[in-house]
């Protein structure tokens, strides 16, 4: 029986780049909707959208006769059957390649290698084929259909207004008493990736930046309110689970964000500092008694600091005895020498899960995976600098020469894909943190950030290959046409 650590439980626009153009990084065309161009309904995506509802939001656990119609297999099988017939349709290969695809395909060839040599091949295999195998196939899916900032913010909504939903839960729950454990820590009101009070925190601090930029930025009055309760919904969330890696990777995150806003808001993040100085007092007792047991352990009633130490070294010891394949993807758990001191219970550190299952090269291509998150954005950000709106095209350098944007953005999409990219620095580096107080190599959460980091950047160089392409097709015409003149 296993134990997690909660210790109970879319005509062309002047100057837009064609409909498709070649992705330098990938080697692969992605398609770059011009925003005139009649829209036509893309059931990969629109099913991916309703996919990623229902993993989040498992309404089988509300409804569990909804659990034998396997509603959420369903829709990825028809996403992938609709993206590999519309892409075959268009001439196009099967799938774009990016190095985080193949990141994530080649961490799943590690579990499948590593499995016979695993404590229990049964037990590996069904984690690749009941979980990986699925994470592979929709991360595939997102890298070919999330191709414009429309769809990117999308998802993004779906996301804020799923995990609003959760934490609203979460926080009810918390005032009426119920799914309590470990002396008041509130446990989701559904499975999967949130039941667990420290991945239910983890998941709120991955998808709060998120909802904070939807509600700074301009927009409907009504959405913005809706960003706004559902980011202080999943700050109370994290509160209700009193979830120390959840407020280490918090804290984490909100310095990021105060780092990326800072310059251009700076009144934003002192009101910030101020009302959280002021709201700081008045969080339950039990949330700080809780806190303070990171740097006193004789606070910690529950043992689970402890019990983390311990399970530290175990996952240590479970590497250095396989270094090379490790015990088995999902089967650290299971590993059970003499003289182990927390038995049937997870790694509780992703490194150290990812070394102690994997081996030495799961470990290497899940890091390179986390460090392609952040250099994601960072290609990102780098590229919208060489973007800018019409008002911004022509301006003059410190010589005085008059720079043309070598990218071109509407304004709308400008300011969305910067405000998207500083969320995504600030919601890796809080998830990173949670992290590592937490076994969650294969869970949904990281793989949908890596998607939605890298997503921007490949828009970005298809916009500007594609307009390197509409000028040297320009410059060959002028040519031809200076040619026949002379002719």
């Amino acid at each position: 029986m296993t134990e997690r650590l909660t210790f109970n439980t879319r005509g062309r626009s002047n100057g837009a780049p064609p409909p498709s153009s070649a992705l330098a990084t990938a080697g692969d065309p992605i398609e770059v909707a011009a925003p005139d161009e009649p829209k036509r309904r893309d059931w990969a995506f629109e099913l991916l959208l309703v996919f990623t509802g229902l993993v989040f939001l498992r309404p089988q656990d509300t409804f569990p006769p909804l659990q034998y119609l396997h509603l959420a297999e369903l829709c990825a099988i028809g996403a992938l059957a609709a993206l590999i017939g519309g892409r075959l349709g268009r001439n196009l290969p099967v799938t774009r390649l990016t190095p985080e695809l193949i990141g994530v395909v080649a961490l799943g060839g590690v579990i499948l290698i590593t499995a016979p040599f695993s404590i229990w091949f049964g037990g590996a295999i069904g984690t690749f084929k009941e979980i990986y195998s699925k994470i592979i196939l929709i991360y595939l899916l997102m890298v070919n259909v999330l191709t414009t900032p429309r769809r990117i913010e999308r998802i993004n909504w779906l996301l804020v207004l799923a995990s609003g939903y959760l934490a609203f839960r979460a926080v009810l729950d918390y005032v009426r008493g119920n799914h309590l454990v470990e002396n008041g820590r509130v446990e989701g009101a559904v499975g999967g990736i949130f039941k667990n009070p420290n991945d239910l925190a983890l998941n709120m601090v991955a998808m709060l930046p998120l909802a904070i930029f939807i509600a700074l930025r301009p927009g409907p009055p009504l959405r913005r309110a809706t960003a706004a309760g559902c980011a202080l919904l999943m700050l109370g969330a994290i509160v209700a689970s009193h979830s120390r890696a959840g407020t280490l990777g918090l804290a984490t995150m909100l310095g990021v964000l105060g780092i990326l806003l800072i310059r251009r808001h700076p009144g934003l993040v002192i009101g910030g500092v101020v009302v959280v100085a002021l709201a700081a007092p008045m969080l339950p007792s039990s949330y700080w008694h809780r806190i303070a047991s990171i740097t006193d352990s004789s606070l910690d009633e529950t043992g689970s600091r402890e019990a983390r130490r311990q399970l530290f070294h175990e996952s240590l010891q479970a590497f250095l005895e396989n270094p090379i394949t490790g015990v088995g993807a999902g089967e650290f758990k299971n590993w059970n020498p003499d003289g182990r001191q927390q038995p049937w219970r997870e790694s509780h550190d992703v490194l150290l899960q990812v070394a102690a299952e994997l081996g030495i090269l799961g470990l290497a291509l899940f890091v390179f995976l986390i460090v392609r998150a952040f250099m994601c954005v960072r290609e990102s950000r780098r590229l919208l600098r060489r973007a800018a709106p019409k008002s911004r095209r022509a301006r003059p350098d410190a010589s005085g020469r008059t720079l043309t944007p070598e990218i071109r953005l509407a304004p709308a999409e400008y300011e969305f894909l910067e405000a998207h990219t500083a969320a995504m620095f600030a919601a890796v580096a809080g998830w990173f943190v949670c992290a590592l107080f937490a076994s969650v190599a294969y869970n949904w959460t990281f793989y949908y950030l890596l998607a939605l980091a890298a997503a921007p950047r490949d828009l970005l160089l298809a916009r500007r290959d594609g307009a390197r392409a509409t000028s040297r097709s320009r410059r060959a015409a002028a040519s031809g046409r200076l040619e026949v003149a002379r002719a």
